[in-house]
């Protein structure tokens, strides 16, 4: 392996302060302390990150280049002082911002009374929260499973899905993602299945209805989203062995770089899965209370998901996931023996804290807020669009928002050298975005802050973005 100098690969991972006093590995790529004198601040970074090279799993991308030492509202801060607004909600998560008071209130009360129960116990805050989320969704979803993570929620809707209709095939959209674990992993088609061997069978992925780049289009060249929806499903039809079980689709898909299906798509969709006697599950880990402008982002189409899964947001951070569905499907489920009993399953600290985000969200209704400051952020976006020709596509709903960076507005070839580019330009200027992740999707941002944001925190957001694009795009 070759030597790297200090301003490469270095940079990428350790702050400037500390990489100009590296040098690294031919052999391990690991960085050494050249013979000088550091400061006891620079000591301690170069430590942290030696140890972070030596003993942390890579799972995923490169880590942020800054070490946090803590957070709070719509900021980060890092250990030697930087201040970083934070426009991705921590993973889309904290829809409250880091740290909300009534958060931490809420946990520093409960830790000390009632933090992990037997799973088949129950407490007042879980049956609490079973019934509030049932009393914020349209009937008939009033029946409540709760859990930790988006991938565990999706696991437990798919095998739901399975033992009621008796079948096993599962479709999903191309570019989804649902998670990382058995059944989530192979309805999620926008990474992670090369080299992991065999998916389970019966998973079927059908063409995304993307109207900023359409596979089928009309006469004017707009998005034909029904023929290609009746071309997925003749596809699907085609391929299938007659158990079709459910179809799992995310309102707005996040990873697959913030993309929206058209009004009516998913209403025809719900039409396609009933004619097969399929359920459909709605994934709303990121759309999912208030975001998007209104409680879920399912509403716009009017329609009422047989299962229902939320995550990230439930929590506000916190690991906090349900399963919701309908009387019927959960009765027939229990009456097969329906089995995702798990550790922490009803877990009455986590229940807490989504009660309080409840409170928080109803209390300030944060569902017009969003909607409201998603017009200001939305606004700030296509005036950056008019600005700077590598801005192709503006899209998204609420304060969930995506970018999408080209070469050439006319091709609109993406371009991920370029993503990075702007990536780092702003994390240096202050401000934190995250690019789509993925290899050939990495131009494309999605911007989730904290909904409780403020209009000159928007707006900061928006000067450095802009600055950012300005300096990074080509001449």
């Amino acid at each position: 392996m070759p030597c790297l100098a200090a301003s490469e690969t270095p940079c990428a991972r350790i702050p400037h302060s500390v990489a100009r006093n590296l040098s690294f590995s031919c052999i391990t790529n690991r960085p050494t302390v050249r013979r000088m004198t550091l400061t006891t601040e620079q000591s301690a970074a170069e430590q942290f990150w030696s140890d972070a090279d030596r003993h942390l799993v890579r799972y995923g991308a490169s880590f942020t280049p800054e070490i946090i030492e803590r957070a709070a509202g719509s900021f980060v801060y890092t250990a030697d002082g930087r201040q970083i607004l934070d426009f991705t909600s921590g993973q889309m998560s904290a829809i409250l911002g880091h740290c909300h008071p009534a958060i931490v209130e809420t946990v520093q009360r409960e830790i000390a009374s009632l933090d992990h129960l037997f799973s088949g116990m129950l407490s007042r805050s879980v049956v609490d929260l079973a019934r509030r989320l049932a009393e914020s969704l349209p009937p008939p979803l009033e029946k409540a499973l709760l859990l930790t993570t988006g991938a565990e929620s999706n696991e437990a809707a798919i095998r739901m899905a399975k033992l009621v209709t008796g079948k096993h095939e599962i479709v999903a959209f191309a570019k989804s993602w649902h998670g990382m674990t058995h059944a989530a992993a192979a309805a999620t088609y926008s990474a992670g299945h090369r080299g992991y061997g065999p998916t389970p069978p019966g998973n079927f992925a059908i063409p995304t209805p993307n109207p900023y780049r359409p596979d089928f289009t009309t006469a004017d060249g707009e998005l034909d989203w029904q023929r290609q929806l009746d071309y997925s499903f003749a596809l699907v039809d085609a391929q299938s062995s007659g158990s079709l079980a459910a179809c799992i689709v995310e309102p707005i898909l996040s990873s697959g770089g913030i993309i929206e299906p058209p009004p009516g798509y998913f209403a025809a969709l719900a039409g396609k899965c009933r004619e097969r006697g399929m359920l459909l599950i709605v994934d709303e880990a990121q759309t999912g209370l208030c975001r998007t402008g209104t409680w879920y982002a399912f509403e716009r189409d009017g329609i009422v998901p047989d299962i229902l899964t939320l995550s990230k947001t439930l929590g506000a951070g916190l690991p906090l996931a349900a399963v919701i569905t309908t009387e019927e499907i959960e009765q027939r489920a229990h009456e097969r023996g329906y089995l995702f009993y798990t550790t922490h399953v009803s877990d009455p600290l986590v229940a807490a804290v989504g009660n309080t985000v409840l409170d928080v969200l109803q209390q300030e209704q944060m569902d017009v807020r969003a909607r409201e400051l998603g017009e200001f952020l939305r606004a700030g976006l296509l005036d950056i669009r008019d600005r700077h020709d590598v801005v192709g596509d503006v899209r998204g709903r609420g304060l969930m928002q995506g970018i999408e960076l080209v070469l050439d507005r006319e091709s609109r070839e993406g371009s991920d050298v370029l993503g990075a580019h702007v990536t780092r330009r702003c994390l240096e200027l202050g401000l934190h975005m995250n690019v789509v992740q993925l290899a050939g999707m990495g131009s494309t941002f999605r911007i989730a802050p904290p909904l409780t944001t403020t209009r000159e925190e928007l707006a900061l957001g928006l000067e450095i973005l802009d600055q950012a694009i300005g300096e990074a795009a080509p001449a």
